[in-house]
């Protein structure tokens, strides 16, 4: 089942997905699941694994939500801060409206670099269990990689450039800086070590595997490598295989 609603707290409308079986009041572990840049909230992604994770265990559901600027989010800028508020009123929501016992997040691309910002910015994590797939964890890089010197020329004139897919975000200077100024690889995740799992495709080129692997020995975090998987995981197989690692890692406790 399926169902959007929108959660309006301090002047902001977050536009949400949720994914649950038959009973809508009975949910006691709520999964916030986000994705990469330029997506939004219908993320087919995302909507493969609550369909498998509802299959499989009873009482779950999968909350999605459009980032500040994504999908069909009111807002026109992109700011950072912005959408750890997002993170923040959504896993907020899921407990106080849902009343959900326990809360997950799986988060891929853009969406696990938020995540990790969010645990280091907020100093705590309100998750039981995290796993993030194909990481972003050097997002500066991994989006300023394609910035044109033209584009730097308008960014440093206080211009905007776009990027997106279905809708065009709006980019500005302090984006970039903001991005620059907050490298989540430089900075300690050891306390949250044992909760969480990353998944990173071999064939990651966009963000590449060695980050993560870095990252994870840093940290001592579990990483699994997907041997030739790209950063979508655009191979059905090896989205399978990280959805089935994914789910068995979130129900170890059930």
């Amino acid at each position: 089942m399926e169902k959007n609603f929108d959660i309006n707290e301090n002047g902001f409308s977050i536009r949400c997905k949720l994914y649950y079986g038959k009973d809508l009041h009975d949910l006691h572990n709520i999964v916030i699941a986000t994705y990469g840049f330029g997506g939004n909230k219908d993320n087919k992604a995302i909507s493969k694994f609550a369909e498998r994770l509802i299959s499989k265990y009873k009482g779950y559901g999968i909350i999605c939500f459009d980032w500040p600027c994504h999908g069909k989010d009111a807002r026109n800028k992109l700011i950072l801060d912005e959408c750890m508020t997002y993170l923040d009123l959504v896993t907020a929501y899921a407990k106080e409206e849902f009343h959900a016992d326990t809360i997950f997040n799986y988060s891929s691309s853009f969406g696990a670099y938020v995540t990790l910002r969010y645990l280091n910015t907020y100093q705590k994590n309100p998750f039981h269990k995290i796993a993030f797939r194909c990481p972003a964890i050097k997002m500066y890089d991994a989006i300023n990689a394609g910035v044109t010197e033209d584009e730097h020329d308008k960014l440093a004139k206080g211009k905007e450039i776009i990027r997106g897919f279905d809708r065009k975000i709006k980019l500005t200077q302090d984006f970039f800086d903001d991005l620059r100024d907050h490298d989540v690889s430089k900075e300690d995740f050891l306390d949250y070590a044992d909760s969480i799992l990353m998944i990173h495709g071999t064939r990651d080129e966009m963000a590449p595997i060695e980050v993560s692997r870095e990252f994870s020995e840093n940290n001592v975090i579990e990483l699994i490598p997907v041997e030739n998987a790209d950063h979508p995981f655009s191979n059905p197989t090896y989205m399978d295989f990280a959805i089935q690692k994914i789910i068995s890692f979130f129900g170890s406790d059930e």
